[in-house]
């Protein structure tokens, strides 16, 4: 705490001086300070010009989508019977449909029982999808004698009933729990024994259809829930699996699901009801959406041109800059934005390589202007090509070969794709046609199975089978319903080779494999170790002329300018498989270089790092400054203390004096007296 100093000797306003010598003394630091707040000042605009690049990568970013700029629409002239979606794959015609029957999913239902809660009985119950052929009695409810099933192979499923679950409700919900594609619900009828479980399937389509079998020991379990379409019927059946039956341009299709995707390249149909006449489906190339992205492009373009204009301009008349006037981290920026859109596009449509082909046009003061009659003319005729202007794109010669992904590695250009070996899926086929048909418990009805890498062993159903085609879906079904399997999403497909037994992996690539390494039925389907098994093997080929990565069926360039870009090879063969060209469009290469610049060691981030550093700098000086000034403070203080106290002696001797001299005049006058 400062002495204050009060001049009642001398009458000077010590203060007044004091405060005004410390001013002419503090001005560096009033310099300091008017600097300091400019750099704040400058860290608050560059904060500003990263939220409006933020922005605008936002938009680049969705711009620089090939799926933005491939844009195609569907409708149907009777939405009651079918709606209709497009991918970006469609293309443009016109297509009649009509729907005589719409998919189903089989329902079932079990006799009534008192009570939910009651213990019913224990064991093992196992769902198998297949497909019925027979007549169904629509009274009862069941298949009348020859009826037929198949199972579809897809994989059986088991749910397993104990002490814990073994009510109707506890059944119920071991169902559900078990997430088998079957959903169980209790219906009540009002009857003396009213509790009903139903049980619905989730998937549509004949193949659909359920067998169940039932593994107990009471026999309660299986009187309740047992029901093979071509024996013994426990259960009612109130709704039979159906597939869709409909008509494309007078093409007769059968589907599994109202939802159709694999009909029309690129649709999806969900059919909703059946028709009485024909309905049409037609599909337009969406040029009005492509015109909108085009215009959001420039419009996002131009608004951050705008905000680096503003954030360096300087006002002539009233002679003040903007916060970023002179800053050379922002004109480096304004730079390569146009210098970006200046340059033409490589690895694309020679038709559309500058944005001016699309009727889009650079303006002196840096912005865009779309020349909208331009940009209609280019999507007639380079529609196809929008893409490439803007997004990351590939386009392929080969219709089975596919663009995958690329990445910032990636350069544009056209390259060559070679393929020296097509990618297989690793199998096991038989040595020799089963020697039996007959599967018997505890006999040959084990196979340990390995698939994809993984092992685990199944049990077939005891019984003679009707032909080798019929054991192949069975084995099938068993491998596809292993638990570890469909966790994996590994699948195997059985089928019949001149007699013999072959199960083959649905995978494809090295990491594609089938085998039996064990089980009491190896010998007899001859899959032992006389079998022949054929491991997967991954696509190897070249990109731009170097050695590809190959994994499945999908080759990626590691190296060169293509270094990233992957293919898919989905057929064909060996050989020249064309080339595919690869251009990064405008959005593309907006959208990369503003994320350089907002990285944290970006050039925003290094200047703002540059500001910080010298205000901390600034902030030293002031500290000196500060110290200094405290001490010429003190050093004032102190002098006029002392300066104050001398005056006071000085007074104080004066008034003695005045005192000694009035008394000696005093003393004068009374001895003249």
């Amino acid at each position: 705490m400062s002495i204050s100093v009060s001049g009642l000797i001398s009458g000077v306003d010590y203060e007044s001086m004091i405060t005004k010598l410390v001013a002419v003394e503090s001005q560096p630091l009033t310099a300091l300070q008017t600097k300091e707040a400019s750099y704040q000042a400058k860290i608050t605009g560059y904060g500003t010009l990263k939220s409006a690049l933020a922005e605008f990568q936002t938009a680049m970013s969705s711009l620089s989508k090939a799926s933005a700029f491939q844009n195609v629409t569907a409708s149907s002239t009777d939405t009651d019977v079918a709606t209709v979606t497009a991918s970006t794959s469609a293309k443009a015609g016109t297509y009649s449909l009509e729907v005589s029957k719409l998919a189903q999913a089989q329902k079932l239902v079990a006799t009534g029982q008192a009570s939910e809660t009651a213990s019913i009985g224990t064991g093992t119950i196992t769902f198998d999808f297949g497909k019925v052929t027979g007549t169904l009695n629509s009274t009862t409810g069941k298949y009348q004698s020859g009826a037929t099933f198949v199972s579809s192979g897809s994989g059986v499923k088991t749910v397993t009933i104990d002490s814990s679950n073994n009510s109707l409700s506890g059944i119920r919900d071991a169902i559900n729990d078990a997430d088998i594609g079957v959903t169980a619900t209790i219906v009540n009828d009002g009857s003396g024994t009213p509790y009903r479980l139903a049980l619905t399937v989730a998937n549509a389509g004949e193949e659909n259809s359920l067998k169940i079998s039932v593994d107990d020991s009471g026999g309660a379990l299986s009187t309740l829930l047992g029901n093979d379409p071509a024996g013994t019927q426990n259960l009612t059946q109130t709704q039979a699996a159906q597939n869709a039956e409909f008509e494309v341009d007078g093409i007769a299709v059968s589907k599994a699901s109202n939802t159709v995707t694999d009909v029309i390249s690129g649709l999806t149909l969900n059919l909703l009801a059946t028709s009485t006449s024909a309905s049409s489906i037609t599909v337009t190339r969406d040029t009005a959406a492509v015109t909108t992205n085009v215009n959001s492009f420039v419009k996002a373009y131009n608004t951050i041109v705008q905000t680096l204009s503003d954030s360096t301009a300087y006002n002539a008349d009233t002679k003040t800059a903007a916060i970023l006037n002179g800053e050379s981290s922002v004109r480096a920026i304004q730079t390569q934005l146009s210098s970006i859109l200046t340059t033409p596009l490589t690895g694309g449509s020679s038709g559309l390589s500058m944005l001016s082909a699309a009727g889009v046009s650079l303006q002196k003061d840096g912005t865009l202007s779309v020349d909208s009659s331009k940009l209609q003319k280019a999507l007639a005729s380079n529609y196809d090509d929008f893409a490439s202007l803007f997004a990351a794109n590939g386009q392929t010669t080969d219709s089975m070969v596919a663009f995958s992904t690329s990445t910032s590695s990636t350069q544009a250009g056209s390259y060559a794709i070679t393929v020296s070996q097509m990618a297989t899926q690793g199998s096991i086929l038989a040595s020799a046609a089963p020697t039996t048909l007959k599967i018997e418990t505890g006999v040959n009805d084990t196979l340990d199975v390995q698939l994809d890498g993984m092992s685990a062993t199944i049990t077939l159903d005891a019984g003679t089978y009707a032909s080798a085609d019929a054991l192949a879906t069975a084995i099938q079904s068993k491998i596809n319903g292993v638990a570890a399997f469909v966790s994996a999403k590994s699948t195997a497909t059985v089928s019949v080779s001149n007699g013999a037994l072959k199960i083959t992996s649905d995978r494809y690539g090295s990491a594609s494999n089938a085998s039996l390494v064990g089980g009491n039925g190896q010998d007899n389907l001859n899959l032992g170790s006389s079998a022949t098994v054929t491991a997967g093997v991954d696509v190897v080929g070249t990109i731009n002329g170097l050695a590809a990565t190959g994994s499945g069926q999908t080759l990626t360039s590691s190296m060169g300018d293509s270094q990233g870009i992957a293919v898919t090879i989905s057929g064909g063969s060996t050989g020249d498989r064309g080339t595919i060209n690869f251009s990064q469009g405008y959005a593309y290469q907006l959208n990369t270089l503003v994320t350089t610049l907002l990285d944290d060691d970006g050039p925003i981030a290094t200047r703002i790092e540059g500001l910080n550093k010298t205000i901390d700098d600034i902030g030293d000086q002031e500290d000196v400054i500060n110290t200094h000034l405290k001490v010429y403070e003190t050093r004032y203080r102190a002098q006029f203390t002392a300066l104050e106290t001398l005056l006071a002696t000085l007074s104080t001797t004066s008034s003695f004096l005045t005192q000694q001299i009035t008394a000696l005049a005093d003393l004068r006058k009374q001895s003249s007296s």
